[in-house]
């Protein structure tokens, strides 16, 4: 059956707006495109997107810079990326160039080699290959699909001759 009402939900008001987008923004760190796609998605316009935006940074809800941070910290240390995929989902989200040499921060290099290690040898545990040279090149393939660069991966893959 067609419901018109599902095709063009009501418009929030400004109002209506603030509070379900302090409690979208309370819940955990947006960053601030997913804000004004949200309150576009509201029915809301320009003018009144822009203003949302400005008390929301102004009252600590928005804070790019602290949305990076907790992206490329938890993005590292929960699924293992590398720095590579973790920029280049920052860079989608419209994250600029300061909040990314921020974001970096968060990760130390000591722990990222770790890191990069013990992914390392766990996936050339499980692949299977006829020589050394295929293994090396799968595991390599791997380390790179989850963002590593590729001078440390081979740095690592090195020294586990």
């Amino acid at each position: 059956m067609f419901h018109p009402e599902k095709m063009n939900p009501k418009r929030l008001t400004p109002d209506q707006a603030r509070l379900k987008i302090q409690s979208f923004c309370a819940y955990q760190e947006r960053s601030h495109k997913e804000v004004r796609d949200k309150l576009y998605s509201f029915g809301l316009f320009k003018d009144e997107v822009d203003q949302l935006c400005t008390e929301l940074i102004r009252d600590n809800y928005l804070n790019e810079e602290r949305f990076a941070q907790a992206f490329a910290s938890g993005k590292f240390r929960i699924k293992k990326w590398g720095w590579l995929k973790i920029e280049m989902q920052l860079k989608q989200k419209g994250i600029s160039g300061h909040c990314l040499k921020q974001a970096r921060k968060e990760i130390q290099d000591e722990e990222y080699f770790q890191v990069l290690t013990e992914l390392a040898k766990a996936k050339g545990k499980l692949v299977k290959a006829n020589n050394l040279f295929e293994k090396k090149a799968k595991v390599a393939a791997f380390l790179a699909g989850r963002g590593f660069e590729a001078e440390l991966i081979w740095l690592v893959l090195k020294g586990e001759d």
